[in-house]
């Protein structure tokens, strides 16, 4: 996995600079999604695996997926990374390449698990406090997990806020038994 994500890097970086230096980061976001998704697919994943198939049918085959999306510098990045060997990594392209849309547009999402359904004013204030500390803009994903028991759990990126009860009696049993 993290192999997928190191052969990856350079392919979302130039996509997304080139996204970004042609006002097309909308275009590319959507079709990377897509096709990211689409590479998911088993019977896809057969066809792109297939050695009979030759890169010019593989890439034609992926295009013909994404009619409304179709432009030269797409269809040019697709002939480079199946020349590559790389059209498997199209999922993980597609996910690097939203990291770094997000970065650049200053934006996190944040995922809150809570023990409860919380209010759209409890998420508005707390995507508001949010927004103060880490200084970008909030989009914020709920889930309900009961056995929190109370509080709640942010994610964002790789930073993990845990303000459960659960996580807090977790910590205070793991201090008494040290």
């Amino acid at each position: 996995m993290a192999e997928l994500h190191t052969v990856a890097r350079p392919y979302a970086k130039a996509a997304f600079e080139h996204a970004r230096d042609n006002d097309a980061l909308d275009s590319w976001s959507q079709a990377l999604g897509f096709l990211g998704a689409a590479v998911t697919d088993s019977d896809v994943r057969r066809l792109l695996n297939s050695p009979k198939i030759e890169n010019e049918k593989k890439v034609a085959l992926l295009v013909d997926l994404f009619p409304e999306q179709q432009s030269d510098t797409l269809t040019r990045f697709l002939d480079t990374l199946a020349d590559q060997g790389r059209l498997m990594s199209l999922a993980s392209i597609a996910e690097q390449f939203e990291y770094l849309r997000a970065e650049h547009e200053q934006r996190t999402e944040v995922m809150v698990t809570s023990a409860y359904e919380l209010t759209a004013e409890e998420q508005t204030k707390l995507a508001n406090a949010l927004k103060k500390r880490l200084n970008r803009e909030i989009s914020i994903t709920t889930q309900v997990d009961k056995s929190l028991i109370g509080g709640v759990i942010l994610r964002a990126g790789d930073t993990v806020i845990d303000g459960s009860v659960r996580g807090r009696l977790n910590r205070l049993s793991e201090a008494l038994t040290a």
